[in-house]
């Protein structure tokens, strides 16, 4: 199971609903979606809900769905659980409508927002595009959070090398950015 791509685990799953696929992708991605979670929510035990959550979910849908590429389709199913459990939140805190005032965002809100998510959109894209060492050196600092020694630590990779991949790293998706933009 370890040598299949993760495509090729989803399409297993897909044909026999052998739990040993959803345990592969299991540990392979746990983190991620973790990562993801405390991203969006700022907090570790809702974020452990999530993860088991996103996985349940995946036993159960993962047959529904034809995935060309695994990882990014996995990391938008838990930005939307995210989302999800962020905006129920958001409408269990209102108990009485008597002080609740409507306003609508200012427009230079919504743009700044807007642009902010075609930003992330596009580093979602990026990122994959990078070298083997920068692009996991990227994942780990900035979406996991790992501090240069943690990474140092868990990629084999001096202090050194784990602190050039990462400068490289946001240089090269920094350039990518500037390309897409001025290209539009």
């Amino acid at each position: 199971m370890q040598s299949l791509t993760d495509e090729n685990l989803v399409l297993l799953y897909q044909q026999s609903k052998d739990q040993k696929c959803m345990g592969e992708l299991y540990s392979r991605y746990s983190s991620l979606v973790m990562g993801v979670s405390l991203k969006y929510l700022k907090n570790v035990a809702d974020s452990q809900d999530i993860v088991m959550q996103v996985f349940e979910k995946l036993i159960k849908d993962l047959p529904k769905y034809e995935i060309q590429k695994f990882r990014p389709w996995l990391y938008q199913l838990t930005k939307n659980e995210c989302l999800m459990k962020l905006r129920k939140e958001k409408k269990g805190r209102v108990t009485s409508m008597e002080n609740v005032t409507i306003s609508q965002p200012k427009e230079n809100e919504i743009e700044e927002h807007l642009e902010k998510e075609a930003l992330l959109v596009k580093l979602e894209e990026f990122i994959p595009q990078l070298k083997d060492n920068q692009k996991v050196c990227i994942e780990l600092f900035f979406l996991h959070n790992k501090s240069y020694i943690e990474i140092s630590q868990s990629t084999q990779l001096s202090l050194k090398e784990v602190k050039s991949n990462i400068q490289n790293g946001k240089r090269n998706l920094e350039i990518k950015l500037n390309n897409t933009a001025s290209a539009s």
